[in-house]
């Protein structure tokens, strides 16, 4: 059973979305929590397997909210579900360590698979997101901290960006499991990223992604 803290600061969006979660054979809606502040407090205390946070709310917006919990509980999987693509939310968002990006004109069935996919560890973007990425983030970077990584772990950047677990990446270049988990930890710490949803988002920013 998938554990979901649910965040947002209007009571019709948290029914709604609970409603629809509840009626999932592998889904359960632990609690909700109607500001950043609150979502920090429930969520280091009932660690849920995956945080479904708003952006903009009182005392604490969703970004503040999930560094502060990122800082205190690395493993947490959160994923932002807004209505805003503004670069002051989306950035800051993904920075701050959530996994996923998905707006709430998104279908229920749409925000069902991407809590199932972020809780495999994949990354889930909103195509929009993703071509603001593409556009606003590859430029002005002079870092060049990808030109060490070998031609095998660009590769695997390359399929972490598509959203790929470990298990799939191996299945498909044909290689052990635990050298992929290998490879991915050489390639963050060559990157300097501290998981793979940074990692994508350097991809993102220095245009390594086709």
């Amino acid at each position: 059973m998938i554990r979901i803290l649910l965040v947002d600061d209007h009571e019709m969006v948290r029914i709604g979305v609970s409603a629809y979660l509840q009626t999932q054979p592998d889904m359960e809606v632990v609690d909700e929590a109607v500001n950043g502040k609150e979502a920090v407090e429930k969520a280091l205390a009932l660690r849920p397997d995956i945080i479904l946070m708003d952006m903009v709310m009182p005392e604490m917006n969703g970004a503040e909210a999930t560094a502060a919990i990122i800082k205190q509980w690395p493993e947490a999987k959160i994923v932002i579900v807004t209505s805003f693509l503004d670069d002051d939310k989306v950035y800051p968002a993904l920075e701050a360590g959530a996994i996923s990006y998905i707006l709430k004109t998104s279908n229920a069935k749409r925000i069902a698979e991407a809590i199932r996919d972020t809780l495999k560890g994949q990354t889930v973007l909103e195509p929009e997101v993703t071509s603001k990425m593409m556009q606003k983030m590859r430029t002005g970077n002079s870092h060049r901290l990808h030109d060490d990584l070998t031609e095998r772990e660009l590769e695997i950047l390359l399929l972490l960006s598509k959203g790929k677990t470990n298990q799939e990446i191996a299945d498909e270049l044909f290689i052990a499991l635990k050298t992929v988990k290998t490879h991915v930890s050489n390639l963050l710490s060559k990157l300097e990223v501290q998981d793979r949803t940074q990692a994508v988002i350097y991809a993102f920013k220095n245009d390594l992604v086709e």
